[in-house]
């Protein structure tokens, strides 16, 4: 009779961790010679319980920045709007109540802060969960669209389409002028950083580097023989901007963006897979090409859609999801969409600084993240390098 109480605490413990865990001396190396003892039990039910909660944790803690910045951002600017106004004035908007500002504020509000918290909402989190997807694909935490060169063969594209004065699709032509050269573009850093079945960190860091290369020098011809009033507007894809956000520019990359959040986080049980390696996810029935174009598909589709009304913003992509990982562990179920709410994040708060760091001047936004992220990464490049031993 004495023995159904240490055979309960077993079971619990077997269930929410791992079976062999009660054998295992590196998972409990101070575990009492009875099968009684309370400790073994207690560490892998608490260890796992914070586990459980820690996604939750953290989207409900992103969700909540993400308001607060929201908020701040749309009131914050040469016209300061006090928050309890931008919330008023928002309700009563959605019929729920508030009351309206003066007709300057409405207008201040309405037709140009809300427009630019809503994109940067859209393109940050379109980059974050594009950077996730990408190293899910290539197996590995340096990929970023863009730097491996898909955020600069999708401002080709664009750039293309002002330079040459395209308008075949109305307001859609540089969203699809992007999207196809962003698609052009990772076809070919796929292809060229394969070797031997699987995909090399410094062949792709290479490809990255040759790929923006080319598309700089292409973006220069098309400065070379634009107009003054071309020039500013290449300007703006090079350097990365949410200045001339407007709700048809919204309009514009909502489909895309929705599109490709939606069906994102549809492929988070096979990267988890794909994470194991090639051949035991082909075992467990994954196609593992097919797997790789449709995501390919769907990154370029939002890094277009980024780049085509927020020009070369880079290192959203590489940032976010590294810091999750770090925060909740490597499972992509989470770290998807969490990426993309994360991305969303940093971008506000990051158009936020671009605006008011420099008053009344506006810093680039895809110059601030380049600057901040940098670093980042070459810390990155050290650490992968010290716990590889090297690159050869």
């Amino acid at each position: 009779m004495s023995g159904r109480s240490p055979q309960g605490a077993e079971r619990t413990a077997a269930r929410r961790s791992d079976p062999a865990s009660r054998s295992a001396p590196e998972e409990t190396p101070r575990r009492a010679p009875g099968p009684g003892g309370t400790a073994p039990a207690t560490k892998p039910r608490t260890g796992t319980g914070t586990g459980t909660r820690r996604p939750a944790l953290l989207t409900t803690a992103l969700v909540a920045v993400l308001a607060l910045l929201a908020l701040v951002s749309a009131g914050t600017g040469a016209y300061d709007i006090p928050l309890g106004d931008v919330l008023a004035s928002v309700q009563h908007h959605l019929g729920l109540g508030g009351a309206p500002l003066d007709r300057v504020g409405e207008s201040v509000l309405w037709n140009v802060r809300l427009p630019r918290v809503v994109l940067a909402l859209l393109v940050g989190a379109g980059l974050g969960c594009a950077g996730a997807l990408m190293q899910g694909v290539f197996g590995n935490p340096l990929a970023e669209p863009g730097v491996i060169g898909i955020s600069a063969g999708a401002a080709v594209g664009a750039v293309a389409a002002i330079g040459l004065g395209l308008s075949f699709f109305g307001n859609w032509t540089i969203t699809v002028c992007a999207f196809v050269a962003g698609l052009i573009t990772v076809s070919s850093v796929y292809l060229l950083s394969r070797n031997g079945g699987r995909t090399e960190v410094v062949t792709l860091i290479l490809t990255g580097i040759a790929v923006n290369a080319f598309a700089g020098a292409l973006i220069g011809l098309f400065v070379f023989f634009a107009d003054s009033g071309q020039v500013n507007q290449i300007t703006f894809w090079q350097l990365g901007s949410l200045a001339q956000a407007t709700w048809p520019k919204v309009l514009a990359v909502l489909p895309c963006a929705v599109a490709g959040l939606l069906i994102a986080p549809l492929y988070s049980r096979q990267l988890d897979l794909l994470s194991l390696g090639e051949r035991p996810a082909r075992h467990l029935g994954i196609d593992v090409e097919r797997l790789r174009l449709s995501l390919i598909l769907v990154v370029a589709l939002l890094t277009a859609a980024a780049v085509a009304v927020a020009g070369v913003i880079t290192f959203i992509g590489l940032l976010v999801p590294h810091l999750l990982r770090m925060a909740n562990g490597p499972g992509h179920r989470f770290l998807v969409p969490g990426s993309a709410l994360a991305g969303a994040v940093v971008l506000v708060a990051g158009d936020l600084a671009a605006r008011t760091i420099a008053q009344p001047a506006e810093l680039p936004l895809g110059v601030l993240t380049a600057l901040l992220g940098s670093p980042f990464f070459f810390w990155l490049l050290r650490r992968t390098r010290r716990k590889q031993g090297g690159w050869a």
